[in-house]
């Protein structure tokens, strides 16, 4: 198994060979967000930063003026967390076409502890004009997102982890920004997850199948924009959804999709499983998964509960 961050230095090393505008920024993270590949066969097109994220945005948006196509890696709790300001102003304002990954994010980091685990990114980075919310499931999502956002005129921001998942996704289904995946059919629940949250989900619906309840899977790694039509069929087409996201639930995958519902007629049970207004700890992945309620038991449970009292 692969990390999400896998897939995207996976795809710069492509990006490499094929587009010579693409340049790599890292903030002493080459190792950490697997650029350091490109960083060896691409020199010219590297710069390491150091420890300055602020200077690695503006210097991104200075490159975009001048006709390149940056991507910025770090730590999600270092970018966007401490250069959100000039990310703003400098890239998202003028609407550049500057790729922001942020890596180590959610739980999922583990033993770095609360420091290191980027739980509000996303709620950071969708409240931003002409900015692009990617979050995907696997490497190879995570390869495909890579190479659409070099592709894209304006800002993208690529959500990745270091914990190795299975692939859910494959090649065969082209990436599209804006489009939500249904993984599996189901006609009595919905499950919708994003990043490591994905291959959990569908493991819960396997085990909701012993208790013969069919369950929708919906992958949706892209946040923002999100996939309207495909979440709202589920909403009228099954009988409880349920989100599911390593992230706090402010301002998250789930805020997203409850924004869309109060614009909407539907009315239907939901709920949203995530980071309750915390911090994150030290400890392994599962340990923490295990406290924060995020393991597919855990989903079982809460997705059985909701769809019985619909019933």
């Amino acid at each position: 198994m692969l990390a999400t961050r896998d897939g995207v230095g996976r795809a710069l090393l492509e990006l490499g060979k094929t587009n010579p505008q693409v340049v790599v920024l890292t903030a002493d993270l080459a190792e950490s967000t697997k650029v350091e590949e490109f960083a060896k066969k691409f020199p010219q097109r590297f710069i390491e930063v150091g420890v300055a994220e602020q200077n690695m945005a503006g210097t991104a948006a200075g490159l975009a003026i001048g006709k390149k196509i940056p991507f910025i890696t770090s730590y999600g709790v270092f970018s966007p967390g401490l250069n959100w300001g000039v990310i703003r102003s400098a890239i998202a304002y003028s609407n550049l076409p500057v790729k922001i990954i942020g890596g180590h994010s959610g739980l999922a980091t583990g033993p770095d502890g609360a420091t290191h685990q980027a739980l509000e990114d996303i709620a950071l980075m969708r409240a931003l004009p002409n900015m692009i919310v990617l979050a995907p499931a696997d490497e190879e999502e995570a390869f495909q997102a890579t190479l659409a956002a070099a592709q894209h005129s304006g800002p993208v921001y690529i959500r990745t982890s270091k914990l190795p998942v299975e692939r859910v996704t494959t090649e065969k289904k082209p990436f599209e920004m804006g489009r939500a995946q249904v993984l599996k059919q189901g006609s009595d629940v919905t499950i919708i997850a994003h990043g490591t949250m994905v291959a959990r989900a569908i493991t819960a619906s396997k085990l909701l199948e012993h208790i013969a309840i069919s369950a929708r899977i919906i992958n949706s790694p892209s946040i923002k924009p999100l996939d309207k039509t495909t979440i709202l069929q589920a909403f009228r087409q099954t009988q409880a959804v349920v989100v599911v996201e390593d992230h706090q639930v402010a301002g998250g995958l789930g805020s997203a999709i409850a924004e869309l519902l109060s614009q909407e007629t539907i009315r239907a049970p939901f709920k949203i499983l995530g980071i309750q207004d915390s911090f994150g700890e030290s400890g392994t992945p599962d340990e923490l998964y295990q406290k924060h309620e995020l393991t597919a038991e855990h989903i079982t449970e809460v997705v059985s509960g909701l769809f019985h009292s619909s019933t």
